[in-house]
């Protein structure tokens, strides 16, 4: 109870506070309250001798978040921690680590991300010793690819290798992690955190999640395949429509699609190596007929360094490092016989799925999921090449079945129907907003939108360009801002139409608007978040570090959301 005095001040400053002033008092009390209970049952020794480094390498920004959230929670428990890049860490700290965290994801085919790749090469070729280390890893992955949560298994082992003990097991995650993240972090602090005596801090419990069930896989018929470039243009780019029963997704999710490798290629790989196309050979616990494996399952393009030595250690050919195609190491290195072709055979990875972000909604297009893919091109050995799924994809017959998953992305969702949206997707990132909109059309959204769409040339390469007028027309679409890059000398891009209408781009932004990317990740996205923060720094009289935390704020609030790739 308080004294009269203090009763009588207390009850003044209520009488004049605003609710908003009231709320904020609330929860500065409750922080304070909360706080001193913890150091009543934590003893400052122990909360003193108790620190964490917590590592993250990541290429999509979900490793550091989590890392972040996790040095968050470490401290409410009196623990310090400190967060920091695998690409800034200070490699010879390592040896000096009482408790090491290791967030990291799986890139590419197995390999760790790039920021990555200083840390990862430092722990598995220099000789030294670890022993005082206790560490933890939890790895990201996605499990549609074979090589799942591959980066963090082999920095859990190699870490183990080198005499460091396990402050708890490797955690691997797949997109949806939330709770398997949060399970590991409050397990690794209950161990940190634990004492010799009968005093611990106490930690939550959280359940252990039930296991997850495999991807829904849909076999569904092509319905329309339509080159949306026309006559003139550099491009390819294919609009596809896929029917299937029972479909379940939402504006901005992914379908995911395993290609088959070229008939062509699979032949004249059975035919160097003399090898029966029909025998049945085992695959991760399967059987399949090895002209199969090479055309649905195996990956034959563009090995990998390691595969590559692995072929050269078994055949006993010394073989430069690099990457190649199967059938060419074969015809330049032959293998002996047929069982040793078997042997490497059953050695090389899957085909990992190719996912593209669904360009369809399902209030406007129901039973159906529309892609649209860009045939990639590109020279390699001075021959022309294509992308093996967009190729693939690009001879698809009409009526002919196609197998897909899909792939929930819930960081980036449409907000709500009354909020704005402002959206840049240059080339096929237009697949995202074609079904933003559509969604938003279909379900008589009442927030604004704004696109900004760019290509090469507007008569040849102006995406949906039917749609999307027709959108504007009818006032589904607030503003458009269009960037044909090669329409005149000066090549012009989305990032440079934002810079022209900075002044309200600003002003949306200020007014709650949520911005979307959507495309390449390098250089588009880079250039783009780049304009954006000049724009928040000019038009918001921000300094750089004012308008880098006014974009993390927006981000925080998931109204700054990228799908890039």
């Amino acid at each position: 109870m308080l004294a009269d005095v203090k009763l009588k001040v207390l009850e003044e400053l209520i009488k004049n506070s605003s609710n908003e002033e009231l709320i904020w008092m609330n929860g500065y009390l409750n922080g304070i309250v909360k706080n001193k209970l913890v150091q009543a049952t934590v003893p400052i020794s122990d909360a003193v001798s108790k620190k964490i480094t917590i590592v993250y390498g990541t290429e999509t920004g979900n490793s550091k978040k989590l890392a972040t959230d996790f040095a968050a929670k470490a401290k409410q428990n009196h623990v310090h921690a400190k967060v920091v890049g695998m690409d800034q860490y200070r490699l010879t700290d390592l040896a000096k680590e009482e408790y090491l965290l290791a967030v990291i994801s799986t890139h590419g085919e197995g390999e760790p991300p790039a920021a990555a790749k200083k840390f990862y090469d430092h722990i598995h070729n220099n000789g030294f010793k670890l022993e005082k280390l206790q560490y933890s890893v939890l790895a990201l992955g996605d499990t549609s690819y074979p090589l799942f949560c591959k980066t963090g298994e082999e920095v859990d082992e190699q870490l183990n290798k080198l005499g460091g003990n396990r402050i708890a097991p490797l955690q691997k995650c797949d997109v949806e992690y939330d709770e398997e993240a949060n399970s590991w972090i409050n397990t690794v602090l209950k161990n940190i955190t634990a004492k010799k005596t009968d005093e611990v801090v106490v930690v939550p419990a959280v359940a252990t999640p039930a296991a997850k069930k495999g991807k829904q896989a849909y076999t569904g018929k092509i319905l329309t395949k339509i080159n949306l470039n026309d006559r003139g243009s550099n491009k390819e780019t294919y609009h596809i429509e896929i029917e299937a029963a029972g479909l379940d997704y939402q504006c901005g999710d992914s379908i995911g699609i395993v290609p088959e490798n070229d008939s062509q290629v699979v032949t004249d790989i059975i035919a160097v190596t003399n090898a029966d196309g029909n025998k049945s050979v085992e695959f991760k616990k399967e059987k399949f007929t090895i002209y199969e494996l090479l055309k649905r399952k195996i990956n034959i393009f563009h090995l990998t360094e390691r595969l590559i030595q692995q072929y050269a250690t078994v055949t006993g050919h010394e073989i430069p490092h690099g990457r190649a195609d199967l059938l060419d190491i074969l015809k330049a290195y032959p293998v002996k016989n047929a069982a040793q072709f078997e042997e490497i055979l059953v050695t090389l990875n899957g085909i990992s799925p190719r996912l593209y972000t669904i360009a369809s909604s399902p209030a406007a297009h129901e039973g159906e999921v529309h892609i649209v893919v860009v045939k990639d091109t590109f020279i390699a050995d001075d021959k022309k090449r294509f992308g093996l799924c967009s190729d693939y994809l690009s001879q698809l017959k009409l009526n002919s079945n196609q197998q897909f998953f899909v792939q929930p992305n819930k960081r980036f969702r449409l907000p709500a129907e009354n909020k704005d949206i402002i959206m840049v997707g240059p080339g096929t990132g237009i697949a995202a907003f074609r079904s933003f909109l559509a969604q938003r059309d279909a379900t008589g959204a009442t927030g604004r939108n704004w696109l900004f769409f760019g290509e090469q040339y507007f008569a040849s390469d102006f995406l949906y360009q039917t749609e999307i007028q027709n959108w504007h027309e009818t006032g589904v679409l607030t503003k458009i801002n269009l960037a044909f890059s090669r329409n005149q000398k000066e090549k012009i891009y989305v990032q440079h139409k934002m810079k022209e209408h900075a002044a309200e781009l600003y002003e949306w932004l200020n007014g709650g608007a949520s911005f979307f990317v959507c495309g390449k990740k390098h250089p588009m996205s880079t250039d783009v978040e780049h304009a954006l923060l000049q724009i928040i720094e000019q038009h918001g009289n921000k300094t750089l570090e004012e308008a880098k935390h006014f974009l993390h704020l927006m981000e925080e609030e998931g109204r700054y959301e990228k799908d890039v790739y």
